[in-house]
């Protein structure tokens, strides 16, 4: 049987169905380059390429909220040459993009400790926060110098300094407290979590928001993961019943809390 073609597939989609928010985990890079013998900063500019066709798509699918997992607090642990190449190619691409985003009435936000950047990057990276401050469509979370740990441990010094300034009772904390002192703040909880590269782990990525999202794991290496490995993903959160806590009787009577 062949193989549908992108518009095909797109048609299968139950647009009442699309994710309001996808998070990736963009794995695969220096795989993709050692496997052509390249230098693995020709799979970190590969991969820009994935990112603008992807953020493209969940544009015009109407998905309102993309995460990239860009850059981990992990990742200040490679060789100081590569992390350099990443931070440049990182200030780089948004100043490049930022024309094309704001076109495309894409909005930027950005999570992480950004503050251990480079100034140069950061200067990029706000000029494109501020460009893009007054578009209305999807929004696009780039997690940089981003951990979930150091997330949580923030949010967790934050709510303490105010039980320490009598602003409010321990008893008085409850999830929502802790959720509205993380850096996604305001951004619904993913929907669908799609990591590429064939790893089948979270790796410190959204913890607390991820606890009832959808896991997809692909063996597409993020430079090749093109708008059919993206459909095919979403196509695949569609055949999930998502119960959150409920049986499948209430999810069909109607009663679960699914956009």
């Amino acid at each position: 049987m062949p193989e549908q073609n992108l518009t095909e597939k797109i048609g299968t989609l139950d647009t009442d169905r699309i994710p309001r928010h996808v998070a990736i985990i963009m794995d695969g890079n220096g795989r993709w380059a050692r496997m052509r013998a390249r230098e693995r900063s020709e799979g970190h500019a590969e991969g820009v390429n994935s990112v603008n066709r992807i953020t493209r798509i969940s544009s015009d699918l109407g998905i309102q909220y993309l995460t990239l997992y860009a850059f981990s607090t992990e990742n200040w642990n490679r060789p100081q040459e590569e992390v350099d190449t990443l931070m440049h190619l990182i200030g780089w691409t948004i100043r490049k993009e930022t024309p094309d985003l704001v076109k495309n009435n894409v909005r930027i936000h950005l999570l992480g400790e950004t503050e251990r950047l480079p100034k140069e990057v950061q200067d990029c990276l706000y000029e494109g926060v501020n460009a893009t401050a007054h578009c209305t469509g999807l929004n696009l979370q780039l997690c940089l110098s981003y951990s979930s740990r150091w997330e949580i441990t923030r949010a967790a010094k934050l709510i303490s300094g105010l039980v320490k300034e009598g602003k409010i009772n321990p008893d008085e904390i409850t999830e929502d407290t802790i959720t509205s002192h993380l850096s996604t703040k305001g951004i619904p909880d993913p929907d669908l979590l799609i990591r590429t590269g064939g790893e089948e782990r979270i790796s410190n990525f959204l913890l607390w928001q991820i606890a009832y999202s959808e896991l997809y794991f692909t063996p597409v290496l993020w430079p090749d993961f093109d708008n059919n490995a993206y459909v095919d993903a979403l196509i695949d959160y569609q055949t999930r019943e998502r119960r959150f806590g409920k049986t499948s009787d209430q999810v069909s009577a109607g009663n679960n809390n699914d956009n």
